[in-house]
């Protein structure tokens, strides 16, 4: 019988995390972002061409939008560091983080200004949210363990031409703060100009990311050998099939020796009912938070997404 009261405060738990997803993006314009025939190809995504434009001031997706309910890590980060010597980095207690937790990730964007540079480019604004919920460890109150906020600028240009197959999209710039909003010893973030480019073929696509990290002051830096463990670009390969969409996103140092580090994220996705749909999660090496920027882990999570890259 005691098992029934604590499934009912994981169940209120689950409920209220839902509503308040469902409220931060109900404060806006949503229909392009939940509905059968949300955005496929590239060209619709990012409307790149008058056909496809839904006008500005209009939440549309950029990431995946999930939600795992058990995530489970071969390597929780208990005593997190900082590659910053100072002595306000080090935690001194290990925090007995639980091997499962929960994690949810919402992701949307808004064009703010349309046909800039001669009629070519657009400006978004975006935001990322990536969130990770010790919520099966009584011990420690079931806390959020980590929350990642990602807002980012984005200058978007329309191409068309070939390559290998393929064809060229979009190609811009962005600016990139990533953060997760806490104090000393925990506190980590980082800025990026990223380049950015997509490529498409049928049911594929590509996403290429480069970028160069802005500098901090060294004393003020949370993370100054961030680069070394998450990398210096990402790219992601998206593959529709059917019901099913598989994608790999991969990052890397681009260090051809012993010092190699990156990163690895494969999803797949399968339609179950409407906009539902079973998402499958697998992760490997360093970077799944900022928190875990230099924590090599694999990580394997189960539950539902509500939105795709395609």
């Amino acid at each position: 019988m005691t098992y029934i009261p604590v499934f009912l405060r994981f169940a209120r738990k689950f409920i209220i995390l839902i509503f308040l997803f469902f409220s931060i993006i109900s404060t806006a314009q949503v229909a392009s972002l939940f509905n059968n025939s949300r955005p496929k190809s590239m060209a619709q995504r990012w409307e790149l061409d008058t056909l496809n434009s839904s006008g500005t001031f209009v939440i549309t997706p950029y990431k995946p939008l999930y939600i795992l309910p058990v995530r489970w890590s071969s390597q929780p980060n208990g005593m997190p560091h900082s590659g910053n010597s100072d002595p306000g980095y080090k935690v001194e207690d290990n925090l007995n983080l639980n091997n499962l937790e929960a994690k949810f990730q919402i992701s949307f964007k808004v064009k703010v200004v349309q046909g800039i540079f001669w009629g070519h480019g657009d400006i978004w604004a975006a935001y990322t949210q990536k969130s990770h919920w010790q919520i099966y460890n009584k011990s420690l109150s079931r806390p959020f363990r980590e929350t990642n906020y990602e807002p980012e600028v984005l200058l978007n240009f329309a191409t068309n031409f070939k390559f290998f197959g393929f064809v060229n999209r979009m190609a811009g710039i962005s600016i990139n703060h990533q953060s997760n909003g806490r104090n000393l010893p925990l506190s980590r973030s980082w800025n990026r100009v990223i380049l950015h480019t997509g490529f498409e073929s049928g049911n594929w696509q590509v996403y290429i990311r480069p970028w160069f990290r802005l500098p901090d002051q060294n004393n003020e830096d949370d993370n100054p050998d961030i680069v070394e463990y998450i990398g210096r670009g990402d790219a992601t390969v998206i593959h529709a099939m059917g019901k099913n969409v598989l994608s790999l996103t991969a990052s890397s140092n681009l260090s051809l020796n012993s010092h190699f580090k990156g990163y690895a994220e494969f999803s797949w996705s399968r339609n179950l009912s409407g906009n539902l749909r079973g998402y499958f999660q697998v992760t490997h090496g360093y970077g799944e938070t900022l928190i875990d920027y230099n924590n090599r882990q694999t990580t394997i999570g189960l539950g539902v997404s509500l939105v795709e890259w395609l």
